[in-house]
């Protein structure tokens, strides 16, 4: 009983944060995206992906997570967008509290697109709001069909299902259509994208549908 009510503070801790980041989010204009993962299914790539076809019209902020590195950082930012690292050490997710010390520093008083990128794991990243718009979970087509199935508080947390990877469809026992169908039958709303970074193969749905983001929150920026 203890346990559960230290894991319950500790959350409720958490969510205060979370919704004052929200407003701070808010206040910027800003679409923000929680990316969350198993370790290796490509948030990095897509995040680079991402950062290139977007740069030049959207003022862009990057958080990473990392246990000890700040490798995928550096890959981010050799796109010339600002990032920001966030070293976990042995924390298994980051919380509201570490994207709140990051927003302090950004400088500009608007942005458009914040993306997280959360630490590899698909357990405790499902319990911590970080004030994020959606999460965004990509399962990659060499991790296993049953994935969703397996991890379904992170499925049911999620808003946006991308199945990664698929350039390696030819080498790997993989249906995607059974990941999707597995991930909807426990998110029956998940909006699904199956991309290759290697390739380009799906970015350009997934970027359209960012750029629908980007501008319905023009739009309520507009009218505040």
């Amino acid at each position: 009983m203890k346990r559960i009510d230290v894991q319950r503070k500790v959350v409720t801790k958490n969510d205060r944060i979370a919704a004052e980041n929200r407003k701070i989010f808010k206040g910027l204009g800003a679409f923000v995206i929680n990316m969350v993962s198993s370790p290796g299914s490509g948030k990095t790539s897509l995040i680079e992906a991402t950062v290139k076809a977007l740069k030049d019209e959207a003022n862009i902020f990057v958080i990473t997570g990392d246990l000890m590195t700040d490798n995928d950082a550096a890959r981010v930012a050799r796109h010339g967008i600002e990032v920001s690292q966030v070293t976990t050490g042995e924390a298994c997710h980051l919380d509201a509290s570490m994207v709140a010390e990051k927003l302090e520093t950004w400088k500009s008083e608007k942005c458009d697109l914040v993306i997280v990128e959360n630490v590899g794991n698909l357990v405790c990243p499902a319990s911590f709001d970080l004030g994020e718009d959606v999460k965004v979970l990509l399962i990659s087509v060499t991790e296993g069909d049953d994935k969703p199935i397996k991890y379904p508080p992170m499925v049911r947390a999620s808003s946006v299902l991308v199945i990664s990877k698929i350039d390696l469809l030819p080498y790997v026992d993989s249906d995607p259509e059974t990941i999707q169908a597995n991930a909807l039958k426990i998110q029956p709303d998940m909006k699904t994208f199956r991309i290759s970074c290697k390739t380009g193969e799906g970015i350009d749905q997934w970027i359209d549908w960012l750029r629908s983001q980007l501008e319905t929150k023009r739009r309520i920026r507009e009218r505040l």
